[in-house]
């Protein structure tokens, strides 16, 4: 048994961990990261959006999303345009990524179809649930002053 880390923070991101371990194990067959998938699953369902607004609402700071985005440009997954300003950048799904995110999906949803019946139904929405919380909250709120 695991010891019991008095920290919220220390706790969630040790879960994380290990849950990323597991995804990555998953994915490994197509090639692709957690990171790379996340992009790629968000870019799916919020379509074109500045580099801005996807570290804002993964949570992710620039270095790590510019990084994670120059790579999956040069694989070719995604497309990257320069705004008006020529500041922005706008960030959208290429067709190569999408035929990927298709391939990537089956072994995806198996990670989630099991993780979902080891929790249980009911607590995995609560985990659903208690994670997008905290991440507004926090996202929101910042420093909590």
């Amino acid at each position: 048994m695991l010891p019991v880390l008095p920290c919220l923070c220390s706790s969630i991101r040790r879960a994380s961990r290990a849950l990323t371990q597991m995804y990555e194990l998953a994915l490994r067959p197509v090639g692709l990261r957690a990171t790379q998938f996340t992009v790629l699953q968000f870019l799916s369902i919020a379509g074109e959006r500045t580099q801005g607004e996807m570290g804002e609402m993964l949570a992710l700071d620039s270095t790590t999303l510019t990084r994670t985005l120059g790579i999956m440009k040069r694989e070719g997954w995604i497309e990257i345009r320069r705004g008006d300003d020529g500041r922005e950048r706008w960030v959208h799904l290429s067709k190569s990524g999408e035929t990927l995110l298709n391939r990537a999906l089956p072994l995806w949803e198996n990670v989630q179809s099991r993780l979902r019946q080891k929790i249980g139904t009911q607590a995995w929405g609560q985990l659903m649930q208690f994670s997008n919380q905290v991440t507004d909250l926090v996202l929101k709120e910042g420093d909590l002053s």
